[in-house]
């Protein structure tokens, strides 16, 4: 059974800025921003996580490379997709993760899509699947138990970030397609928990 979460206000916020290193105007947020340009801002170019962990988006509408953010600060965007199979200069739309729950996160990965072929489960993060023992350089379909994981295209997180949770329709992501809007590929060799 995949553990579901609710979103409740209080626990996020994410302070943005559309110039770099904290300058020009400045927005806080405490739920959603869709579209940055509703808000006045063409793109965010640094930002704050004040509390809460949040899914940064390339484009409006929570579309594009993804990009998670943690507590801290992000004074500019190599900061957030420095680490990117490419550099994306801009952020447009971002949301909390209800589900990041750091200590009790489960997953299960599977070879094939819809949950066929070889699997393993996961409660702890892993920086090289390869070195885990995972013979495929990808994965199929993904079943998110609890909590929220970040799979990174490459060992050692880097590449192309692909954001699960489960409290996404059931925490069911059958195939790539569902991984986001910018997944051309079920090449994962790294995962994370989310911290909150």
């Amino acid at each position: 059974m995949t553990h579901r979460c609710k979103k409740s206000s209080g626990l996020w916020k994410i302070v943005v800025w559309d110039e770099p290193f904290f300058q020009g105007k400045k927005h806080e947020f405490t739920t959603d921003c869709y579209s940055t340009p509703e808000h006045g801002f063409s793109t965010v170019r640094s930002c704050k996580i004040e509390s809460g962990a949040w899914a940064g988006f390339e484009h409006c509408g929570f579309q594009g490379q993804q990009f998670v953010l943690e507590r801290g600060e992000y004074p500019c965007w190599e900061a957030w997709s420095g680490s990117s199979a490419y550099h994306v200069e801009r952020m447009c739309s971002f949301r909390p993760i209800a589900c990041a729950d750091h200590g009790r996160s489960r997953l299960m990965l599977f070879e094939q899509e819809n949950f066929q072929g070889k699997r393993a489960e996961m409660s702890d993060d892993c920086p090289s699947l390869p070195a885990l023992g995972w013979g495929s350089s990808t994965v199929g379909s993904f079943l998110v138990r609890s909590g929220a994981w970040v799979c990174s295209q490459y060992p050692g997180y880097r590449g192309f970030q692909y954001l699960l949770e489960s409290d996404s329709p059931a925490g069911e992501y059958k195939h790539v397609r569902e991984w986001g809007s910018h997944a051309q590929t079920g090449q994962v060799q790294s995962i994370r928990r989310v911290q909150q």
